[in-house]
């Protein structure tokens, strides 16, 4: 049945792709016949029809299945379960229904100002069908330890920071559990630009891997909320605080004032609902040349889902996922038709190209394949990840963050400098991009891998390209195919992945991890 799925797959692609041909409004824009097929794929995997591909969805599936088709045209072998390309990812789903949840500030007059949820303020996802918490409001700065002073049974209200040498969010939550508050809210920090905060949500949903079997439902969760500077606003109004004072102090790391927000306190009620799910990662496998090494893999791998439908941004609830991720499953895709095609060489390692599953929902396709690898693990030589990538000026720079962790950045900037671009750590180590990607679990788990980002100059045009993008685009309905592009700049990356590619899979020796200081 499986094989039948996928051979309808590729007439369903075939027709599809057909049919789509038909309008492709930027081809004029497209000065090479490579690029102009990358991007056709990615215009058709972040269309309207596969409805944002959201994790686990029926769209989802959909653009799964097309991509294997594309995977048994370009002749790739199956390298996932059963002789199939699919690889089963079990997962359990926590859902709030938003219209049905609700957050509001009482004072002590019993008047209430209440919050529009996803818009004004969202919530972490608790594994329990219904929540309620009713607790005084205390403000603790930065919630550090020495700050959780008389906040047993209270709402704790902290700036949100994500600046370095300042409590991170998890080290709040567990400095606001230890001193037993009920829960606690983040306020943005409207000052941290280089990636500033967005609303409205998506949604708030939780996805995580199953652990094989029904898990307890959770008594007392402890929520965490995050709200806007303008809920953050209307939380202090008539106090006798600043709120705006707050926030320009804690976006400059400046000391925060403790206070408690006398007669006021927050009531949250939140309904949920649960259920398992599965989606699969899609795996494929281009046979190596070379008797010595084929049977080492360098995995290539780029994350299918995206966020699917959700809270509506200028009239649009559709968040296409064009350039997250859409494009970089499309140049996977361009790889494999070309080695086909003969017009790039087949490489002497095999390569294990890989379409992820719930990248967005926590990195979960990528760590459970690492976790439950197709192939022996001991043969994974290294992994290529494809996210995080904006073509929207000139490749100059390319960012790699870890750049210096494994020789993968040695080889990278072999590469690179043939075609004059500069390779660069990572210069924002506060957003944390490392960790955010899927090549992450691969790092973990002792396998060399490498992602890019496209860097920049402070000050330029290209950074502001590049803010605007994630002020605008990031994580919503924007990001799709009619948004500002230079395919320039999308070709030059495109062929230094090739380029790459062939190097790591050719090279005499495998990629190694350095020791850590």
């Amino acid at each position: 049945m499986r094989g039948m799925r996928i051979a309808l797959a590729v007439v369903f692609c075939c027709s599809a792709v057909a049919a789509f041909a038909q309008q492709h409004p930027r081809d004029k824009d497209i000065h090479d016949a490579d690029t102009k097929a990358w991007w056709h794929t990615t215009e058709f995997l972040s269309s309207d029809a596969m409805e944002g591909r959201d994790t686990g969805s029926a769209a989802y599936q959909r653009a799964a299945e097309h991509v294997a088709g594309r995977f048994l045209a370009a002749g790739l072998k199956p390298a996932g379960e059963d002789g199939g390309y699919f690889q089963t990812v079990p997962m359990h789903e926590v859902d709030v229904d938003s219209v049905r949840s609700t957050v509001a500030v009482w004072s002590g007059d019993k008047s209430s100002v209440n919050f529009q949820f996803l818009e004004d303020v969202t919530s972490s996802v608790p594994d329990a069908p219904v929540v309620d918490v009713i607790g005084d409001l205390v403000f603790r700065g930065y919630c550090g330890k020495d700050a959780m002073q008389g906040v047993a049974g209270k709402v704790v209200v902290c700036f949100g920071t994500q600046r370095a040498r300042l409590p991170s969010g998890a080290e709040r939550s567990a400095n606001a559990r230890a001193a037993g508050a009920i829960a606690m809210v983040n306020v943005d920090d409207p000052y941290f630009t280089i990636e500033p905060p967005r609303w409205p949500y998506a949604y708030a949903r939780s996805v995580t891997l199953r652990d094989g079997g029904l898990r307890p439902r959770d008594e007392k969760p402890f929520l965490v909320l995050r709200c806007s500077k303008e809920a953050f606003t209307k939380m202090l109004e008539d106090t006798g605080h600043d709120p705006a004072a707050v926030l320009k102090a804690g976006g400059a790391k400046q000391p925060l004032e403790n206070f408690d927000l006398q007669g006021r306190s927050l009531h949250v009620h939140l309904e949920t609902t649960a259920k398992e799910i599965s989606s699969p990662n899609v795996l494929a496998v281009l046979p190596g040349s070379d008797p010595a090494l084929k049977d080492e893999y360098v995995v290539v791998a780029a994350h299918l889902d995206g966020y699917g439908h959700g809270t509506p941004v200028k009239g649009d609830d559709l968040y296409n996922g064009a350039l997250d991720d859409a494009a970089y499953v499309a140049l996977l895709l361009q790889y494999a038709d070309d080695v086909k095609a003969g017009r790039l060489p087949r490489p002497k390692r095999s390569v294990l190209i890989a379409a992820f599953t719930g990248e967005e929902k926590g990195l979960l396709g990528s760590t459970w394949f690492v976790g439950h690898p197709t192939v022996p693990k001991d043969t994974l030589a290294a992994d290529i990840n494809l996210d995080q990538l904006r073509p929207l000026f000139p490749l100059h720079i390319l960012t790699v963050p870890g750049i210096d962790l494994t020789s993968l950045g040695v080889t990278a900037k072999e590469v690179a400098a043939k075609q004059h671009i500069e390779l660069r750590e990572d210069r924002e180590l506060e957003r944390g991009l490392l960790r955010r990607a899927d090549n992450w679990p691969f790092l973990r788990a002792g396998i060399p891998a490498i992602g890019f980002v496209f860097g920049f100059d402070p000050g330029t045009e290209s950074e502001r390209r590049y803010r605007e993008w994630y002020e605008v685009r990031y994580h919503r309905p924007q990001d799709d195919v009619t948004q500002p592009m230079d395919f320039d700049a999308a070709r030059d990356f495109n062929e230094f992945f090739y380029r790459l590619t062939d190097s790591v899979a050719d090279a005499p020796q495998r990629p190694v991890i350095y020791p850590q200081k």
